[in-house]
């Protein structure tokens, strides 16, 4: 063990979306010994790791920029990828973050100090020491591979959609996709007139309403920078457009039956064929699952070179893959949009506290998000039960933050030893959270990510977003056993 001050008042974990804008945060409170580790080859998380054909956000552009460095100037109203990693370079930029980065550097593990009140920290690049940590690696960044019976004998080409292999001709080549979600929509209409034979591997069918997607020409772009007054109430207005959303969700998800009039419709002028409109159709509540947008999946599955399989994938061969009905459909390359394991990502460093005790080892639960108990000094962005299906995940972000960074002041102010979120005050936030889970549409029966292996939601926020800000508004160091240390 490390003895002695720690070198870093804060190790950030993550450099996406969150761990940026703790960085930007820290330092505007005026704490600046602190540095960010990356384990890829450049900040940008989710958006540097992502860049496959297609790749673009799911929510309005103007509401995926931080309420403090608002971007004016996107060129769509759904951002591509490309200007998602630009601005995240633009962030890193202006707010001179790159001092405090740390890239291809991976967090490995940290253990709590608790005679000293510090965190020993294992990385890539070798240990260190902290006061506190701040992990902000959010949940969407470890691809979930099935486990295919003779995947690793399959002679061809495979590889998932968060690991795009460019360096790879997909022109020609009989191509099969595993899975149907947020990716493979975006990606399949891209890749679909290069192939020879696209094969999609569909285990559910996804709700999908049309993306009101457009370009933003010169002229509007100029006229939100040039006022941000029209600029800031623009996005208000989006965001209150989609927080309107959530009462469907949380609230009466009966009245998701319009929507899904709305999405039948999108099917059925697209989709001509009845057999394939039928394969398409879902069998469960919509908003049970996440909804997707997008305009071009289902003509892209109307060509004569894509074939829609719902028969389960049974095995895999050196050239093949063999369904559970014995058709053995020949392949070159095997591309995964199935997504990511979201209940392994927020474990995978092992991560000891307080006597020893392994980071959601039995559970996966925090209070607000944001602090476990039983891990002194540790905070989390975007922790379980933070997510949403219904606006921007920035507001969140922002809300945690807020939060981590005022218990990082607290923690250095009164010079304290360490605060641990009160095992109490964690079950009574979660017990009270269960049961507003209860009659949510997340609640009506389907199997998703959203769900552990007991079936409990730990992902997902029952609520509006300005619920969770005022949650987070302060550090409620009253919640918090506090040592204060000699």
């Amino acid at each position: 063990m490390s003895s002695g001050k720690p070198q870093y008042e804060v190790v950030v974990v993550g450099s996406g979306f969150a761990g940026l804008c703790t960085a930007v945060k820290l330092r505007a409170a005026g704490i600046d010994n602190f540095i960010v580790l990356e384990k890829d080859q450049e900040a940008g998380g989710t958006w540097w790791a992502n860049s496959y054909p297609g790749c673009a956000v799911d929510v309005p552009s103007h509401l995926y920029s931080f309420s403090f460095a608002q971007n004016a100037r996107w060129t769509h109203a759904f951002a591509r990828q490309g200007e998602l990693l630009a601005y995240t370079r633009a962030i890193v930029h202006q707010f001179d973050l790159q001092r405090h980065l740390r890239v291809a550097t991976a967090f490995e593990g940290a253990a709590f100090v608790e005679q000293g009140g510090y965190w020993d920290i294992e990385t890539s690049a070798g240990p260190l020491t902290a006061k506190c940590i701040i992990g902000a690696t959010g949940a969407l960044n470890r691809p979930a591979i099935p486990d295919l019976p003779g995947l690793a004998t399959f002679g061809g080409k495979v590889f998932h959609s968060s690991r795009w292999d460019h360096g790879y001709d997909l022109r020609g080549k009989r191509v099969a996709v595993v899975g149907t979600g947020a990716s493979a929509i975006q990606f399949v209409p891209e890749i679909v007139d290069q192939v020879a034979q696209l094969d999609l591997y569909q285990r559910s069918a996804p709700w999908i309403l049309p993306r009101p997607d457009r370009r933003i020409g010169a002229r509007e772009q100029h006229l939100l920078a040039r006022l941000p007054a029209l600029h800031w109430i623009y996005r208000a207005m989006v965001y209150l457009q989609h927080e309107a959303r959530a009462p469907l969700y949380v609230y009466f998800p009966g009245l998701f039956g319009i929507a899904q009039r709305l999405a039948l419709r999108h099917l059925h002028c697209q989709i001509s064929d009845p057999v394939l409109r039928a394969k398409l159709t879902p069998d469960y509540t919509m908003g049970c699952k996440r909804v997707l947008l997008m305009n071009s999946y289902y003509p892209a599955l109307s060509k004569v070179n894509v074939e829609l399989v719902t028969d389960p994938i049974a095995r895999v061969t050196a050239g093949a893959i063999v369904t559970a009905s014995g058709q053995e459909r020949p392949v070159d390359a095997i591309i995964f949009g199935t997504g990511f394991n979201v209940e392994h990502a927020l474990h995978t460093a092992r991560v000891r506290g307080r006597g020893g005790k392994v980071l959601f080892q039995d559970d996966l639960q925090a209070y607000k998000g944001c602090a476990v108990a039983g891990f002194p000094n540790y905070f989390l962005i975007t922790g379980p039960n933070t997510g949403l299906g219904h606006n921007s995940m920035i507001y969140m972000i922002e809300s945690g933050v807020r939060y981590a960074v005022d218990a990082v002041q607290t923690i250095r102010s009164r010079a304290l030893h360490s605060v641990e979120v009160k095992e109490e005050a964690q079950r009574s936030f979660n017990d009270a959270l269960q049961r507003r889970m209860r009659g949510t549409v997340w609640s009506t029966g389907c199997k998703s990510w959203y769900l552990d292996q007991a079936g409990r939601n730990y992902t997902l926020w029952p609520g509006f977003t300005f619920t969770y800000r005022r949650l987070t508004r302060r550090f409620d160091i009253e919640n918090y056993r506090v040592n204060a240390g000699a």
